[in-house]
């Protein structure tokens, strides 16, 4: 990534601000697309700390004008976009019944339409050269929806299926231009201390939970790697997708009786700050990371082994032939 153009929305707190970290490591230049001027601050002097440069261009994804004027802007004073990277997502922890038409609409506008226009952004920029990349930070949730999430869960399941029509639209046209999803474990993020919440106990995500560099890690490999059509992260990740494919009834009774609970911490009641309508870091820097650190995995083996599938298939190969040897010997 060093010297190369990357646009990240979202940049200011989460995955996102642990994406921004990761490319400052490599000399990136950075443009960081947020609401909240305290995260966004925070984000450029990491960058920059890390050895890269960034360039703040404030924006409310969910305003296609605006993500449009930002693209502009970033081509102008950067130069050509060579990644785009969509983040930027808000959520309501409620049952549906409780979520307000307004709030689900603003959900639904930033985390699934701030990817689109997102998108579409870069593809105005990045079709004409016939080179780019886009890379969609997914969930687990864009295959299997839990309750207390409906507006977040549709979203991201919308997200994949715009991605996946974008990408057969791309082959049809022989562009040079690639996208591709990296689908996220239940992740240690700020969203769960700034989400709008109306549940009684302070939300939190589903053990077992990742630190956001597992997330930012992967994500910056699918950029760098983007001909595969989506990345799984996390075993959790694709444990659940593989059981929603087989045994999807069965997981509608189970997180019907455990999915309200798991979410939530007994004894402690929610932050009562929400970033749906306004940024929740205008005044305070919440940067990466969220309030689970000490429950949270550093690594994941399964991100290492998706990245190594060569290796890990050659091994796995050896292990067999090797295996198949000593039993032959023996008989």
């Amino acid at each position: 990534m060093s010297d190369k153009v990357v646009v990240v929305t979202g940049a200011s707190g989460g995955v996102g601000r642990a994406v921004v970290r990761q490319l400052g490591d490599q000399g990136a230049i950075v443009a960081l697309i947020a609401r909240g001027e305290a995260g966004l601050a925070g984000a450029a002097v990491d960058v920059g700390a890390g050895g890269g440069s960034a360039k703040v261009f404030s924006a409310d994804v969910a305003n296609y004008d605006e993500v449009r004027r930002a693209a502009q802007q970033i081509e102008a004073e950067l130069g050509p976009i060579d990644v785009w990277i969509n983040v930027a997502f808000t959520t309501v922890f409620a049952p549906f019944m409780e979520i307000t038409p307004e709030e689900f609409e603003r959900t639904t506008q930033v985390t699934y339409l701030g990817y689109v226009w997102g998108t579409r952004a870069a593809l105005e920029v990045m079709k004409p050269r016939d080179k780019g990349v886009i890379v969609q930070a997914g969930s687990a949730l864009a295959y299997r929806a839990i309750p207390l999430q409906s507006a977040y869960c549709g979203a991201k399941h919308a997200i994949k299926g715009f991605t996946e029509s974008v990408r057969t639209e791309l082959f049809a046209e022989d562009s040079g231009v690639k996208i591709t999803m990296v689908q996220l474990p239940a992740l240690n993020t700020p969203q769960f201390d700034w989400g709008l919440t109306r549940v009684r106990r302070h939300p939190q995500p589903v053990p077992p939970i990742y630190q956001p560099e597992v997330a930012a890690q992967a994500v910056l490999f699918a950029a760098e790697h983007p001909g595969r059509r989506e990345y799984w992260v996390g075993a959790t990740t694709a444990a659940t997708i593989m059981a929603e494919k087989f045994v999807p009834g069965l997981l509608d009774r189970y997180l019907g009786r455990t999915g309200v609970k798991s979410q939530q911490i007994e004894g402690k009641a929610p932050t009562g700050v929400s970033n749906l309508w306004e940024p929740a870091d205008d005044d305070q820097d919440y940067g990466a990371h969220g309030s689970f650190d000490d429950r949270s995995h550093q690594r994941s083996v399964q991100v290492w082994m998706s990245q190594h599938r060569r290796l890990v298939t050659a091994g796995a190969a050896g292990l067999a032939a090797a295996a198949a040897l000593a039993l032959r010997r023996r008989r």
